[in-house]
């Protein structure tokens, strides 16, 4: 009778043991993927950055962009003036 009681606790650990295994695995086999991913998120970040930094660059002239326009103004307004003087 002692047997049978030593055995029944045994087999509670062993199940035990086979059910925490089980979802250690589970958990492994659903980081390791998001890991992955977050790592390729993570290089195609910088990727991205850099060519961010680059057309602030390239388009950095463009904040004169109103000061030609208003300099175009006032010559179309000169050469129109101009015009108008010579009767044309």
């Amino acid at each position: 009778m002692l047997l049978l009681a030593a055995e029944g606790s045994t087999t509670g650990w062993t199940i035990g043991y086979v059910i925490g295994i089980v979802v250690v695995i589970a958990v492994v086999a659903l980081v390791v993927p998001i890991l992955m991913l977050a790592r390729s998120i993570g290089n195609r970040a910088t990727h991205i950055n850099d060519a961010l930094e680059q057309a602030v660059v390239n388009t950095d002239s463009l904040k004169e962009l109103h000061t030609t326009i208003e300099a175009a103004g006032a010559i179309t307004a000169g050469l129109a003036r101009g015009r108008a003087r010579l009767g044309g």
